[in-house]
């Protein structure tokens, strides 16, 4: 039997303006999180990776992929295997290219979120070979919709926790082949459109304490969008 590694593609530290999570938590609750890896991507901002590649040295078993989630004019964009930032609140197939020209691989995040989604019009028509059809944040029926849509564009599947505390860690995931072993596997296997996706969405009551965390948080940053 095929065996996978199952990474959590969508992770937020204490680097996002949202999250107050160290990488060193979150790097412990792995395995507890039936965890290989995680990426790690903070809204709009790398100051993290350097600590990451830190990490990375001392736990070589450990697959943590550098990234970022840009804010597009249109919606939240996922970059893997990236070292910078894209400019931010760009268009985001100005936004995709810059990715792709930097050494990265772009992926549609939550695209039916009804904030930070780049909406359906935009995912069934972006040059792109992956989008996240499973975030931990999301609806259901969110999620269903991006399912759906990858299906129906034959594109690959990514899942992510969208962790801002640590006990969502792993609820959405991301499952490649065994043979996945490096950080240019899993851009390769991206840009192949060959991951899968699994995990929970939220139910009510959680997105419901989530947008009262999120609201709050956003008052103490004097309204800012991220």
């Amino acid at each position: 039997m095929t065996e996978f590694l199952r990474l959590d593609l969508h992770v937020h530290s204490s680097r996002s303006p949202d999250s107050r999570l160290s990488l060193e938590a979150i790097v412990a609750q792995l395995p507890y999180a039936g965890l290989k890896g995680f990426a790690l991507t903070d809204h709009n901002t790398v100051s993290g990776l350097r600590e990451l590649g830190a990490l990375r040295d001392r736990q070589p078993n450990l697959l943590l992929i550098p990234g970022v989630e840009v804010s597009t004019r249109e919606g939240h964009l996922l970059a893997y295997g990236v070292s910078e930032c894209p400019p931010p609140h760009r268009p985001v197939l100005e936004t995709l290219d810059w990715v792709r020209d930097h050494g990265g691989e772009p992926v549609l995040a939550h695209p039916f979120r009804l904030n930070h989604g780049v909406g359906r019009r935009v995912a069934s028509e972006a040059p792109v070979h992956t989008i996240e059809v499973r975030n931990g944040h999301n609806s259901e029926l969110q999620n269903l919709k991006a399912e759906l849509l990858a299906a129906r564009r034959s594109l690959g599947a990514t899942g992510g926790s969208d962790v801002h505390e640590l006990r969502d860690l792993g609820r959405a995931f991301t499952e490649f082949p065994d043979e996945v072993r490096s950080v240019d596997d899993v851009l390769e296997r991206l840009r192949r459109g060959v991951s899968s996706a699994g995990g929970n969405s939220l139910p009510f009551a959680g997105r419901l304490r989530l947008s009262l965390r999120t609201g709050l948080l956003r008052l103490g940053r004097g309204l800012r969008p991220i």
